[in-house]
């Protein structure tokens, strides 16, 4: 599947170019349909001025923490267990932590006035809803850490820190394909009158 990423990529690419030039000629030759033109003074500018802002959603925060998490979790070893004692002890210690770690979260969204609900206490929409994925993350990534020292596949925190970068280097096709599908989706958006 990999061999086809870079054909994918260009294809989106292309695509985005194709929806360019499509929105231009609609409207030109139909200039009452409401299409804008992104080739056009005010459809350039949007183009330009907004691209940071239409790719800097919540999305891409939670598709970093995700493959961070992951490089992690890969990392650790628990992927690979083999049961030898000093992993029965490390997933042992991690799942005590895990024990700790959810009933946290849990005193902070089930006690009377809870931190992380809503103003009217509801759990969705809250505070802890925006955070559902940020948690799950942090979760893992403290849990794999803590089993990978126990277990010795990590010696130092640059074994920790190297385990993080490999989930960005394993997931950096994703975030390039979420860059260019998250383009043509915007640039729909603004091409279409809704």
């Amino acid at each position: 599947m990999k061999k086809y990423f870079p054909h994918i990529a260009f294809l989106l690419f292309a695509a985005q170019l194709l929806l360019m030039l499509v929105s231009w000629l609609l409207a030109a030759a139909i200039p009452t349909s409401g299409v804008r033109s992104l080739l056009s003074s005010e459809g350039l500018r949007w183009f330009l001025g907004h691209f940071s802002d239409v790719l800097g959603t919540p999305l891409l925060l939670c598709l970093l923490l995700l493959l961070m998490a992951y490089g992690c979790l890969n990392g650790c070893g628990i992927l690979q267990f083999k049961s030898s004692y000093r992993q029965r002890r490390a997933l042992t210690i991690t799942l005590l932590l895990l024990v700790v770690y959810v009933g946290f979260i849990l005193l902070l969204v089930m006690m009377p006035h809870a931190v992380l609900l809503s103003a009217t206490g509801l759990l969705w929409p809250s505070p802890f809803s925006a955070a559902v994925v940020p948690l799950f993350a942090f979760g893992i990534t403290l849990l794999s850490a803590v089993y990978g020292y126990v277990a010795g596949s990590y010696g130092q925190m640059s074994d920790v820190y190297q385990s993080l970068i490999d989930g960005i280097r394993i997931g950096a096709p994703w975030l390039l394909f979420y860059v260019l599908l998250g383009q043509i989706y915007y640039s729909l958006l603004f091409i279409l009158p809704l």
